[in-house]
């Protein structure tokens, strides 16, 4: 009971904050959508961009932490994908966008803020190992799978070329990928512009947590109850799971084991909307999915928390 109330209710408080904030007309709709843009493209960017230069990558890129994670990550798209044709009849396209709902964990908003009450700052280095991947590999999986299922028939050639596209239109990967080459070529940034960085990052959780509020009271958990309460379960249940016996058979090292769980019990990020809106599929379901999940996380990451000891 005291990691609820010391390490996950904190973290929903800024996020109902936001909620409540936007429900009582206190705070513009207009607004929430402009502070999502700022973190989105430019303070979680810079977040990611600063961790990942500074990272120790020797001692935080455990290949058996990011095989854990990445195939739990994996098995939940296609358990997402496949429960989606299978046992509720959607089409191709329905079903990838599902499926990218099962996979996209919320590993920044909810994962970085959860793992650092939970472990300290310290313990954040497994979370952002995890982390420069994480869009990239989700992205690559979606994208592909997407535009596999859209053009079917068409060139290798023309399907590579949407992948590309849309990932380097992403700021996140595009953050990530400037900080991999500030820390592999050991290029020092003028104090100047590490103190003007620190001043963004600073508002970047904070920010974050109280737009995520502000965005899910768009969402309204409507209809596909079924396909919505299966995205919940591989979510929060399963893809932790599979994560947590896989890091358990690799002996994976307790500081960045721990993390590793967490992230992966993290709800469906608004990226999943994201993805869903950006092809037109699906939407209703990811974005019910995003509220329902996120609510019951609060709980999920409790229980978790306590397996974890």
């Amino acid at each position: 009971m005291q990691a609820l109330l010391d390490v996950i209710l904190p973290v929903f408080l800024v996020i109902g904050f936001g909620y409540v904030a936007v429900w009582k007309g206190l705070f513009p709709a207009t607004g929430v959508d402009a502070l999502m843009k700022f973190t989105q493209q430019f303070a979680i960017p810079c977040l990611l961009f600063s961790a990942i230069a500074k990272l120790d990558l020797s001692a935080s890129l455990d290949a058996r932490l990011l095989i854990s994670f990445y195939a739990g990550a994996a098995s939940g798209f296609f358990l997402g994908f496949a429960g989606a044709r299978i046992l509720f009849k959607r089409d191709w396209e329905d079903c990838v966008a599902i499926g990218f709902c099962c996979l996209f964990s919320n590993s920044v908003l909810l994962g970085l803020a959860i793992n650092e009450r939970a472990y300290g700052q310290e313990a954040l280095a497994g979370a952002y190992a995890i982390i420069a991947f994480h869009s990239p590999f989700c992205y690559g999986l979606g994208i592909t799978a997407m535009e596999i299922a859209r053009n079917r028939g068409q060139s290798p050639l023309v399907m590579a070329r949407g992948v590309a596209r849309a990932m380097f239109r992403n700021a996140l990967v595009l953050a990530i990928a400037a900080g991999f080459i500030v820390n592999l070529t050991g290029l020092v940034l003028p104090n100047v512009l590490n103190d003007a960085l620190d001043l963004v990052i600073r508002a970047a959780l904070p920010t974050a947590l109280f737009a995520l509020g502000g965005v899910l009271i768009q969402y309204k958990p409507e209809g596909d109850a079924r396909v919505i309460a299966m995205v919940c379960a591989i979510s929060l249940i399963a893809h932790p799971a599979i994560t947590w016996m896989l890091g358990t058979s690799l002996s994976v090292p307790r500081d960045v084991f721990n993390p590793g769980v967490l992230t992966a019990a993290m709800a469906p990020g608004v990226n999943a909307y994201i993805f869903a809106n950006m092809y037109g599929r699906a939407r209703r379901v990811a974005a019910s999915s995003v509220l329902v999940a996120t609510a019951a996380s609060v709980i999920t990451a409790w229980l978790w928390l306590m397996v974890l000891g």
